[in-house]
């Protein structure tokens, strides 16, 4: 079984009604947005093939004109990275790429690294200029040049599913119609029969909010993608879903400006 595929299933398969939504909001989805500008600049093309080319390019020197936080915050970590080579466009061009209707079944993997570096990418924006930042791109957000990173990545996405689940179960229950939704998204999109089961078992499980906090103590990067993972997640319109995020931010040692970064880049507070 692959996390990384898993994880791009389950993005794709949209956990919540609003996930493709939050997706959009953070990719600058609207007017003049980058996947506005992707789209004119693919020509109609919809294929997820070649767009992470495509955002390197189109990124240049001033990342400015392409929309959402990706244009300025790509420039501003490839920088930090020593160069934005380095970093994981290719996940983030899959990702662009599934949004416009590219991609397929086959993109799992993919998609999943491209979910990881667009939570890198808003934690990186995040927590800019909050006095919590270490400084450090996240890991989802370069790309793995040894074994030790490419294993760290896959602790990362562990984690990062766990907490979308975690956050799924945060209104008390997963009904039957909600399993039933996500199993057969899954299913649409060619997850495999072991993967199926694997993310039942994870739904059934009692809620493990204490265990994901303790594995993030003291790395506000990955604390910072946890929360918002966790905000694709959910609606966020159930007083027990506020109060489980209000928890969840304050055990992560997360600022209420960090918060309010992370909740007005995926649409849910007006910025």
């Amino acid at each position: 079984m692959s996390i990384s595929d898993l994880l791009g299933a389950m993005m794709q398969s949209g956990m919540a009604p609003s996930s493709n939504q939050r997706l959009q909001n953070v990719l600058g989805g609207g007017s003049g947005g980058l996947l506005e500008g992707l789209s004119d600049l693919l020509g109609g093309q919809r294929g997820g093939g070649g767009l992470g080319e495509l955002l390197s390019g189109a990124l240049g020197g001033s990342g400015g004109g392409l929309g959402g936080i990706l244009g300025d915050v790509l420039n501003q970590a490839g920088r930090a990275a020593g160069g934005k080579q380095n970093l994981a466009l290719g996940g983030l061009g899959a990702l662009v790429g599934s949004l416009l209707g590219g991609g397929g079944k086959s993109m799992g993997g993919a998609l999943g690294g491209g979910v990881m570096a667009l939570l890198g990418a808003m934690a990186f924006k995040a927590l800019q200029g909050s006095g919590q930042s270490t400084g450090q791109v996240p890991i989802g957000l370069l790309e793995p040049q040894t074994e030790a990173d490419q294993q760290e990545l896959e602790q990362h996405e562990e984690l990062v599913l766990t907490a979308m689940i975690n956050a799924a179960k945060s209104d008390g229950r997963i009904d039957e119609k909600e399993i039933e939704r996500i199993v057969g998204k899954l299913q649409e999109n060619g997850t495999d029969p072991e993967d199926q089961r694997y993310v039942l078992v994870q739904m059934q499980k009692p809620m493990e909010t204490e265990s994901l906090i303790s594995a993030v103590t003291g790395r506000p990067e990955l604390a910072a993608q946890i929360y918002a993972a966790s905000l694709m997640a959910i609606e966020v319109d159930t007083p027990s879903e506020k109060s489980y995020l209000e928890k969840l931010a304050s055990g992560l040692c997360l600022g209420p400006d960090v918060t309010r970064r992370i909740e007005q880049m995926v649409g849910l507070h007006a910025a």
